[in-house]
């Protein structure tokens, strides 16, 4: 059965479209549900959000806001008495409106769909009830609720108010319209439309032409969608992205402009964007999982964009839509600046925003069925908890007093913006100006530029200088929390003051290392901590490092090492216990040195390996000739070392 609705049945009750334009009903009852479904079509004709209307589906149930899956559907018999009460009492709808009654089939059944878009008439009445008196009626969220107040009244101001993109365009023809783009939204959203032949009969059911003095006319919408060249009718239809090589924006550095139908502007845009975000993960400390940042999270940027087309004015604004990318920020920017009724602290989300008209009911409807664009009042709230959850900070959101336009402002991570600074000090370093090289970095930190990564590199430029009063100046006001973020650093003076032979001080930094800490950072550590002889410490931080330091040749023979210091304290031990735990650390040394010498690593690493593993076999009494054979490939590697030979000539003897 070919369905002539704009979207396929499966993507409608799959969340294509938002549960504010979709109200399902389990059954059909003229009693129980009749009157509460022309109630809902009056408000879905008043439209009072601009989205467009909505759709009631007859025979599937909903729960939690979700269609229940499979549908129970509606016999034959059911669908055609709804049709028939349907068409009979919309009458009552004043002033007359019909939706559009279509029966689909969906998981094997038969499903009545009743496509209400808003009305070009506006505003309606419906009775409230079978005697009731005539009331207008709203969507406001999931509910048909009576317009009352303030939402009465806005519901007047919008009487035969058509919103620009559903207009009709008088100078344009069908003609200037591609079939292909039609098709291919049309197959993109799964409609059953896409197999008609016949161009009109399609255009008219997607309602994006309208009857004008007997010819047909495209609306707007169809032309900023579905012709090639949409400039030619809205000059601001256009994406520009322009690049600037430093934060005051004086030079351009690269321009790109993106033109053709909307969705094609936003697909080739993003990727455009995703393309120059700089992606930074490490491993977790525990399992295979990873962990990182983004310069700019990508669902961030995606609905900055999104919302900038979808809520930007096309009517006599000869301004595109502009993304400034700047080495701190990228700045999105659309004209005119938000509707009446949102002010500022709507943007902040201190406070929820009105349910005002929005400025483009089709275009919204289009890019949500294309799942480019979400539900409505969710964009900002995305973009605010996508730059947290990435660790940035927050976004920020402007307009003029004049309303003239409306800036997303995205920070950069501030880690990216550090690699930034950090690549400018490797160049002047790198070209002999090592002093201007580390005012840089001094000021940046001045300035505010908190960044682990810059601190590392000021730390070592200090403590390389002798200046360790001042390196330790760096970390010396850090408090708990800050300090797991900030581990490199500590873990770097630490390991400045063991080269300057103040183990005291070297320890004292360590032990202010928190319990929980990156892989990397835990790493760093333990090799440390073994250079200080304290391998309980190291040990402990070894296990932290986790899947790191089975990936890393030098740290699993350190680790290894640290095992075998270990045994020798339990070695003469007679407390119950000690000797299965130093035989358990001796069998996980013999593990990691069996794995180093399989690993990628100079000769030398691999030769101390096959010494240290000749010694684990020989405390585990395993037989004289693998102990034999792991001492001899240790001297074949490395012939000039001494300690070899004469473990060598010990083995031999048996001693």
């Amino acid at each position: 059965m070919r369905s002539h609705l704009p979207i396929g049945i499966g993507d409608l009750l799959g969340g294509a479209v938002e549960t504010a334009r979709l109200e399902l009903k389990a059954i059909w009852d003229p009693v129980t549900t009749g009157h509460q479904v022309i109630k809902t079509l009056c408000a879905f004709a008043n439209d009072l959000q601009n989205l467009n209307g909505g759709y009631v589906v007859l025979g599937v149930a909903e729960q939690d806001g979700v269609a229940v899956r499979p549908a129970h559907g509606l016999s034959a018999t059911s669908i055609d008495a709804a049709q028939k009460w349907i068409r009979g009492n919309c009458n009552r709808i004043d002033p007359a409106y019909m939706p559009v009654m279509d029966v689909c089939e969906v998981d094997g059944t038969q499903v009545l769909v009743l496509w209400a878009p808003a009305s070009d008439v506006r505003p309606h009445q419906a009775p409230d009830g079978a005697k009731g008196e005539r009331k207008y009626w709203v969507r406001i969220g999931s509910e048909s609720v009576e317009a009352r107040n303030e939402l009465l009244t806005s519901l007047l101001q919008q009487t035969a108010r058509v919103p620009f993109d559903d207009r009709r365009a008088h100078e344009a023809r069908n003609d200037d319209l591609s079939l292909t783009l039609v098709r291919e939204f049309l197959n993109d959203v799964r409609s059953d439309l896409r197999d008609d032949q016949d161009a009109e009969r399609i255009y008219q059911a997607m309602q994006i032409v309208s009857r004008v003095n007997g010819h047909w006319v495209p609306r707007n919408v169809a032309l900023l969608f579905f012709s090639d060249t949409p400039e030619q009718w809205f000059r601001g239809a256009r994406i520009e992205v322009v690049e600037f090589p430093d934060e005051a924006g004086g030079n351009t550095l690269t321009e790109k402009v993106f033109r053709g139908p909307l969705q094609h502007q936003l697909r080739q845009c993003l990727a455009h964007l995703e393309s120059m975000t700089t992606r930074h993960l490490e491993k977790s400390t525990v399992g295979v999982e990873t962990r990182g940042w983004l310069s700019f999270p990508v669902p961030a940027l995606r609905e900055a964009l999104v919302n900038a087309v979808y809520h930007r004015g096309y009517e006599a604004c000869v301004e595109p839509t502009k993304v400034y990318l700047y080495p701190n920020r990228i700045e999105i920017i659309s004209y005119p600046g938000p509707v009446p009724g949102i002010e500022q602290p709507h943007l902040s989300g201190a406070v929820a925003p009105p349910p005002v008209p929005a400025r483009n009911r089709r275009i919204g409807e289009f890019l949500k069925e294309l799942r480019l664009a979400e539900g409505r009042g969710t964009g900002l709230p995305k973009i605010r908890r996508s730059m947290a959850e990435n660790g940035s900070p927050s976004p920020v959101f402007d307009f003029d007093e004049g309303r003239s336009y409306f800036r997303v402002t995205l920070p950069a991570h501030h880690e990216y913006v550090a690699l930034a600074i950090l690549r400018d000090y490797a160049y002047k370093k790198a070209t002999g100006d090592g002093h201007q090289a580390l005012e840089l970095l001094d000021q940046a930190w001045r300035e505010g530029m908190r960044s682990p990564s810059i601190a590392v590199v000021l730390v070592r430029e200090k403590a390389d200088q002798g200046d360790l009063s001042g390196a330790e100046s760096l970390v010396a006001d850090l408090d708990a929390p800050e300090l797991g973020t900030y581990a490199r650093a500590l873990t770097a003076l630490a390991s400045s003051y063991a080269d300057a032979g103040d183990e005291k001080r070297s320890k004292a930094l360590l032990n202010r290392l928190p319990l929980i800490l990156a892989a990397q950072d835990a790493f760093d550590a333990a090799i440390l901590e073994r250079r200080l002889n304290r391998q309980d410490r190291a040990h402990r931080l070894f296990e932290r490092a986790g899947d790191l330091v089975l990936q890393d040749a030098r740290a699993l023979h350190e680790f290894a090492q640290t095992k075998m210091t270990l045994t020798g304290q339990l070695r003469h031990s007679r407390r119950p216990g000690d000797q299965q735990v130093r035989n358990r650390l001796l069998q996980e040394a013999m593990a990691y040195l069996e794995r180093v010498i399989q690993m990628d690593a100079p000769p030398t690493r691999h030769a101390w390996a096959w010494f240290n593993l000749g010694q684990v076999r020989q405390w585990l009494k395993q037989p004289r000739q693998d102990v034999i054979a792991a001492y001899q490939k240790a001297c074949d590697l490395a012939p000039d070392e001494d300690r070899f030979q004469r473990a060598l000539a010990q083995a031999g003897r048996g001693a």
